[in-house]
């Protein structure tokens, strides 16, 4: 097992040899990653396991990470726990990609090495919510008692079309 992550890997090469790659990628690195975070000082801890049975060669494995990111209820950074396991199956062309098993993903690659950390940010862009939001409420409404109170009178007057001829008669305007 490597403990150093390479930067370039041949996921063929790794399946045949049934490897095993475990370490951390900074989240500063990954580029399309970085600008959806509101701090990228952290590490997204990655453990792979390459295996070839028959035709397919495969990378399974786990890939964490805490990502602080923007709650988009509030506008405070909040902490989001990424907890991804991955099942890749390494195709050569599409049509090897749709005579995959159903639960693997397909991961096109030609001849040649692939970024590792262009996988692992893959999976954390797919893993990442839309619209991240606190599990709790964001907002605690204050208002006081007279606003309150004030705020209930018009409500109730703008629900009774005839409020406005009531505080005519008050006036005693004809």
């Amino acid at each position: 097992m490597l403990d150093r992550l390479p930067e370039l890997i041949d996921p063929l090469s790794f399946a045949d040899k049934h490897s095993e790659l475990s370490g951390q990628i900074k989240l500063k690195s990954l580029s399309r990653l970085a600008p959806l975070l509101k701090d990228d000082s952290g590490v997204a801890s990655v453990e792979l396991f390459f295996s070839r049975h028959g035709r397919l060669a495969s990378i399974e494995g786990r890939i964490t990470a805490k990502l602080t990111v923007t709650c988009q209820n509030c506008l405070d950074a909040m902490d989001l726990l990424i907890e991804s396991n991955i099942r890749l199956g390494i195709v050569g062309s599409l049509d090897e990609a749709n005579r995959l098993p159903q639960d693997y993903e397909p991961l096109l690659v030609g001849e040649g090495k692939v970024p590792l950390k262009d996988i692992v940010e893959d999976e954390l862009l797919l893993a990442l919510p839309d619209f991240p939001r606190h599990s709790e409420a964001c907002f605690k409404t204050e208002t006081s008692v007279d606003r309150q109170d004030s705020l209930n009178v018009e409500q109730s007057n703008s629900n009774n079309p005839f409020s406005i001829l009531a505080k005519l008669k008050h006036t005693g305007v004809k």
